[in-house]
């Protein structure tokens, strides 16, 4: 009997040295999202996890988060990566911090808003009922200032053991991309990002709720937007405008009424689709940019131009604003100024014309109809949407 115990506990200590620590005895393991994590900071990108269970958190009612001390919050995550569940401190350049938030907001702010913010989650109380648990996120922080009181340096902070709990324990997650965080212009926008990619990893593309759950997943304090026309209006449009430009996802929603009363939100994630040659190019290895400049050396050498269809060729060249403006068919190197400044402008670095094949590709036969003003704000969106997602060349 003495052996078998020696045994047990020789594996006992030998899988926590693996797979976890030992604290008072107990061994914590830390979940999906944590090891998800660990294998998207390893891959040193763009890309990073955001466990469900800090997703789904209410905030107190009337207490939200800024826009700029949201982005902050997922610069922690994405700093502290698959250790965000170990009690220890994290630390992160303001270098960093500052190509996010180009306001004139100070970090110290953000810092402590992020300190004073409340967060709930349902919990049970000492006699097994159920619960409303409040707690905050940051347990402490510490900021380098110079003595010219400029903001330089580092910053340093710890999660609470509440939140470390919560982020130990998710077994889901939503993959997020920096760009696209630090490219939405609305909190609200930014929260329904986070949602929306939480369900499409779960593969669940719908998301119900009623006002008072939607309320407090966005932090909609009491006294905004009592008039759901309003909501829809100043919440949900302009978050939908920006995530189906900047996300890797498009959403919309039908609203079910009571009479004539707006009573829950069915919200409908659907993901985008991506070009076929930008997968293959992903998976070789191969710059993107690179081999787009191969192919259209190639097409060059291989295939004789053809001669153009005789056409009727108008006054002036069609503007912004006109009708007959409509996406061309060729390359935006010649022939199509309007159409490539806005790619160079907007797009990030990356090759005009591989913009343009992945815009036909993602439009289809909806680009023939596409025409003037509508036209230029679905391609400048489609620019700016594809540069988030891609990141620099």
């Amino acid at each position: 009997m003495l052996a078998l115990v020696r045994r047990w506990s020789l594996g006992l200590a030998n899988a926590a040295e693996i797979t976890g620590r030992l604290e008072d005895g107990v061994e914590e393991v830390p979940g999906r999202a944590m090891r998800v994590a660990h294998a998207l900071q390893a891959r040193d990108g763009d890309e990073f996890a955001k466990p469900g269970t800090l997703v789904e958190v209410r905030f107190v009612k009337g207490q939200s988060l800024s826009l700029t001390a949201a982005r902050l919050l997922a610069l922690m995550i994405l700093t502290a990566g698959g250790d965000a569940w170990e009690p220890v401190a994290h630390r992160m350049r303001k270098a960093d911090i500052r190509r996010g938030h180009k306001g004139n907001e100070r970090i110290s702010e953000m810092l402590e808003e992020l300190h004073r913010t409340l967060f709930a989650v349902d919990d049970l109380s000492w006699r097994g009922r159920k619960a409303t648990k409040r707690f905050s996120l940051i347990q402490s922080s510490r900021e380098e200032i110079d003595e010219d009181g400029a903001e330089a340096g580092w910053i340093e902070w710890e999660f609470t053991p509440d939140a470390r709990r919560l982020i130990r324990e998710s077994e889901t997650y939503a993959v997020l991309n920096r760009q696209a965080v630090l490219g939405f212009r609305s909190t609200y926008a930014l929260r329904l990002y986070e949602l929306g990619a939480l369900r499409l990893h779960r593969r669940q593309s719908n998301w119900r709720a009623d006002m008072t759950a939607i309320r407090a997943a966005f932090g909609i304090a009491p006294e905004l937007y009592k008039d759901f026309a309003q909501l829809r209006r100043k919440v949900l449009e302009k978050a939908k405008a920006e995530i189906d430009h900047l996300a890797h996802f498009t959403v919309d929603w039908r609203e079910i009424r009571r009479g004539r009363t707006v009573v829950e939100v069915d919200f409908t994630f659907q993901a985008k689709a991506v070009p076929i040659q930008l997968t293959m190019a992903e998976s070789e290895g191969e710059d993107i940019a690179l081999k787009d400049r191969r192919a259209y050396r190639a097409a060059a050498i291989t295939t004789p131009p053809a001669l153009p269809a005789p056409v009727r060729v108008p006054a002036k060249p069609p503007g912004p604003g006109d009708s007959a403006l409509r996406f061309p068919s060729g390359s935006l190197l010649y022939g199509a100024e309007l159409f490539g400044e806005i790619a160079v402008a907007h797009g990030g670095g990356w090759s005009r014309d591989l913009i343009a094949d992945a815009y036909r590709v993602e439009m289809g036969a909806r680009l023939a109809n596409l025409t003037g003003a509508k036209l230029m704000k679905s391609w400048t969106g489609f620019c700016q949407s594809f540069a988030a997602r891609r990141g620099r060349p």
